[in-house]
């Protein structure tokens, strides 16, 4: 296993390593359903060798990704769940804010997490039950209360009909907290928290390739990941995401 975890990091590496050097000259950018959501042909780039080279690391693995037409999530088997872009519009606008998002789950469970931002060359893993890693060294979320934290939050800019309420309770955390941040890579927040930067980061919905990999690190590095409602993750829909230390307690 140890092996197969070293390949994958490699491939999720050398992944990102194309998206920080595309040829935004000639960046060709698609619609999909929702406002504001896009895909671009490097995305689909990513993902075909992220699923090309993970299915030759494990053959017995299926996968599913953001693009395209892919494997169904049953509870029962190993499942790749990628996101080959996390942050297409950062990507898109030259923003310097994507990541690449691979995690392993075995019968339900998230085994791997690997999150890589390559403009800041910080990869980001976990094992579960071994704790979390930002390039080799060990990370453990604050232990500060929301009072002395900074809150991260995405808009779910996919879902207008969410926008209002994504904004409203921003600003209850802001009133809360020390001030709040929004990147636009959920992978990328959830390891802020992981690293302690943050304290909290939430979103309203986000499909599970948005959230599998982050989800795990944020747990082994000591932090609570629920819906915004305090229940479990599932890996078969859409969710709403609560990530936070143990101290930053939600606002009701």
């Amino acid at each position: 296993m140890k092996h197969d975890i070293e390949a994958i990091i490699d491939l999720v590496r050398e992944c990102g390593q194309l998206v920080k050097d595309a040829d935004r000259r000639n960046l060709h950018v698609d619609s999909k359903a929702g406002h504001a959501n896009f895909v671009t042909d490097y995305d689909k780039k990513v993902q075909d060798r992220l699923k090309s080279g993970l299915l030759k690391i494990m053959p017995d693995a299926h996968f599913m990704g953001e693009e395209g037409t892919t494997q169904e999530f049953s509870p029962k088997g190993k499942f790749f769940i990628v996101d080959p872009i996390d942050g297409t519009t950062n990507f898109i606008k030259d923003f310097r804010a994507s990541s690449i998002s691979v995690a392993l789950v075995v019968d339900g469970a998230a085994e791997l997490g690997a999150i890589y931002n390559p403009y800041l060359d910080e990869m980001f893993t976990a094992m579960r039950g071994q704790g979390a890693f930002c390039n080799g060294k060990r990370i453990h979320v604050s232990s500060e209360p929301l009072e002395n934290g900074l809150v991260i939050f995405g808009t779910s800019p996919y879902n207008e009909e969410l926008s209002e309420r994504s904004f409203k309770l921003a600003y209850s955390y802001f009133r809360k907290s020390i001030d709040v941040r929004r990147t636009g890579s959920a992978a990328l927040d959830m390891c802020s928290v992981a690293a302690g930067r943050a304290e909290l980061f939430f979103e309203l919905s986000l499909s599970p390739w948005d959230y599998a990999a982050g989800a795990l690190i944020v747990e082994e590095a000591g932090g609570i990941v629920t819906d915004i409602d305090g229940n479990a993750l599932a890996y078969d829909r859409k969710s709403s995401i609560l990530a936070r230390n143990k101290a930053a307690r939600p606002i009701e």
